[in-house]
């Protein structure tokens, strides 16, 4: 379940585009816009460093204190990162109440390590890092933690989590989420790599040519 909904202090905008984005991100804002519940699409900005620690900590709810129209209860729905994906650039918000049933995506918290994981030539592979589930906005969960030692099969699947009340998964319930992989050593004495198969028959070649030459002398 949802731990807290932080409140944010939201500030409209009128002024859009690029340009003026770019300049609010400088002074420490981070720009966003809410939609949804039949009411109009709604530019704001938000403290850039209050909202990301919210976003790192697993939060999907937010409570924004809009100046001069009160509060919004929003759900991040889309988060859009600079051009070397590492920065967030704008985030888009839905506006919900705590009752409604969404679908979300919720990441992994991955810990312990599965018995496999200690044999030798085993490497564990994560195929997923977060899922989709559906819920009640109150009960979205900020991580889904796994705990790997309790993995004894090849696989970790969707079907193995251990959700919380009220949380169900939205899609297939046989997607691997983590597998056990073997790492295959490379038989000594197989193939000769390129480089020792080209140098073979150059060295019959200068065979051939010292016996050419003796036949010569003979």
């Amino acid at each position: 379940m949802a731990k807290e909904v932080p409140t944010i202090q939201a500030t409209t905008r009128d002024r859009l585009g690029s340009r003026y984005s770019k300049r609010l991100r400088a002074a420490g804002r981070l720009p966003a816009v809410i939609y949804g519940h039949g009411s109009e699409p709604l530019s704001v900005h938000v403290d850039e460093k209050i909202t990301i620690g919210a976003l790192k900590r697993g939060l999907h709810v937010l409570n924004l204190e809009i100046e001069g129209k009160g509060a919004e209860t929003c759900l991040v729905k889309d988060l859009q990162f600079g051009f070397l994906g590492d920065n967030v650039i704008h985030m888009d918000l839905a506006r919900v109440n705590l009752d409604e049933v969404v679908n979300v995506a919720v990441s992994f918290e991955f810990y312990g390590a599965p018995d496999a994981a200690k044999r030798s030539g085993v490497v564990i592979v994560n195929e997923l890092n977060d899922i989709h589930v559906i819920c009640k906005v109150r009960d979205i969960p900020e991580h889904i933690r796994i705990d790997l030692t309790t993995m004894h099969a090849d696989t970790f699947t969707a079907g193995n989590l251990k959700l919380p009340a009220g949380v169900v998964i939205a899609g297939d319930p046989h997607a691997v989420i983590v597998r056990v992989q073997i790492v295959k050593e490379e038989a000594s004495g197989e193939a000769a790599t390129p480089a020792a198969a080209a140098a073979a028959p150059a060295a019959e070649k200068k065979d051939e040519k010292k016996d050419d030459k003796k036949d010569d002398k003979k």
